[in-house]
């Protein structure tokens, strides 16, 4: 369509003119430039692939994560997408299942051939899915806290890696809480297991907090913590610091509350409980207890207020916002960011492109993605509310650059 055509158009109406920006973004931007990889890029759209557990005991989790990525992307695409191009999404289930979550990418990447993917929740399904989009050279922005440890070419990190949420948020229980026992308990897969390792090196050899006086760990989905509770009692620890994942949270909580151990009366940080979980673990089981993340719900500031309103706008004013869901948001706003300073879709590119990226906008406040593909990120600790929601009681004073590899730990 000329110039001309496209002016009498808009003139008359029949055009919108963020279709006009795009189309003449899109021609500043050939496909044949753009897409040199033969991904699922034409002249008006690119698809991206999202990989998260809709069903499952993961789902309590990752549905804020799924609601969130397509939020941004619907916002990216009201503003006329990117190089042009509207995002489309092909949306996969890992159904809470590792080999599922492998299969699920191995698709989306060799069949759909999508330019990137938003995903994984877990540890495990990061895991599983990790050597597929290294082999394929596939992009996946992967929102949730974890254990460090790791480093990809084909992995952005959007979350908090160990020392920014695990390193200190003991810190701060020893020093504020003068904690000088610890009772780690969590889900049996590796992110609990690998953050307890970390957790107790920290404890009794790197950082001298004290002593760890018990560790348990339960399988995934697990309902039945009253053995646990039983030894925890024994051990009267300072501190419960906790990493247990998905529906077993409701369940924890819940009978914890039935034995007595309260936030009036126990200091408990976990590193897994945020806003989507406390829709299933009510309030008034949490009240009391810490979290330690990056964001939550309540933060006072513009970026995060506009975020919540927007969020609530579209799934309801009841809807509630994790420290993922957070985390995920920023994915596809990076993923932009990236693209539109490579010029391309090609992975390489956009990876390449990719480090130095800064969000001013971010609800969690402004960040900055690493050379490591790590962000830097403000830490906080919020305190549970009979409500449901957090309030935070403390926060770093600056931005913690990410170290997924820190020495001493591994």
């Amino acid at each position: 369509m000329d110039a001309r055509r496209r002016s009498l158009l808009q003139a008359l109406g029949l055009l919108p003119l963020t279709g006009i920006a795009g189309l003449a973004q899109a021609q500043q931007f050939p496909t044949a430039k753009v897409n040199t990889t033969k991904l699922a890029v034409t002249d008006t759209e690119v698809i991206v692939g999202q990989l998260h557990s809709s069903s499952g005991t993961m789902a309590i989790s990752e549905t804020g994560s799924i609601q969130a990525e397509q939020l941004a992307i619907d916002q990216i695409n009201a503003m006329g997408g990117i190089l042009g191009r509207k995002i489309k999404v092909i949306k996969e289930d890992g159904a809470s299942d590792w080999p599922t979550f492998a299969e699920k990418s191995k698709k989306l990447l060799v069949n759909d051939k999508v330019a990137a993917v938003f995903g994984c929740w877990t540890s495990a399904s990061r895991k599983a899915v990790l050597p597929v989009f290294e082999k394929e050279n596939g992009l996946l922005y992967y929102p949730t806290f974890y254990e460090g440890l790791e480093q990809s070419k084909n992995v952005i990190y959007t979350g908090q890696e160990a020392t920014q949420q695990i390193i200190w948020g003991l810190d701060w229980g020893a020093k504020e809480k003068k904690a000088k026992t610890f009772f780690l308990v969590g889900s049996d897969y590796i992110w609990p297991r690998t953050s307890m390792k970390i957790a107790r090196k920290h404890i009794e050899t790197v950082g001298k907090l004290g002593k760890v006086v018990g560790e348990e760990y339960y399988a995934l989905g697990s309902t039945n913590f009253n053995s646990l509770i039983n030894k925890i009692k024994i051990a009267k620890p300072d501190c419960i610091f906790a990493a247990v994942v998905g529906g077993s949270n409701v369940a924890f909580y819940k009978q914890l509350k039935a034995a007595g151990i309260t936030g009036d009366k126990q200091f408990l940080l976990t590193l897994s409980v945020t806003e989507d979980e406390m829709t299933g673990v009510g309030g008034e089981n949490f009240a009391g207890f810490y979290s330690s993340m990056k964001y939550f719900q309540t933060l006072d500031n513009d970026n995060n207020k506009k975020f919540v309103a927007a969020f609530k706008a579209k799934y309801g004013k009841d809807a509630v916002i994790g420290d993922v869901t957070q985390a995920g948001y920023l994915g596809p706003w990076l993923w932009k960011a990236a693209v539109e300073r490579a010029g391309s879709f090609d992975v390489d590119k956009v990876v390449a492109a990719s480090p130095g990226i800064e969000l001013k906008t971010a609800p969690e406040g402004y960040v900055k993605l690493d050379a490591n593909h790590h962000l830097w990120s403000k830490s906080r600790i919020a305190q549970g509310q009979p409500d449901a929601t957090f309030k935070v009681v403390a926060e770093s004073p600056e931005l913690i650059k990410p170290d997924p590899f820190p020495k001493g730990y591994q």
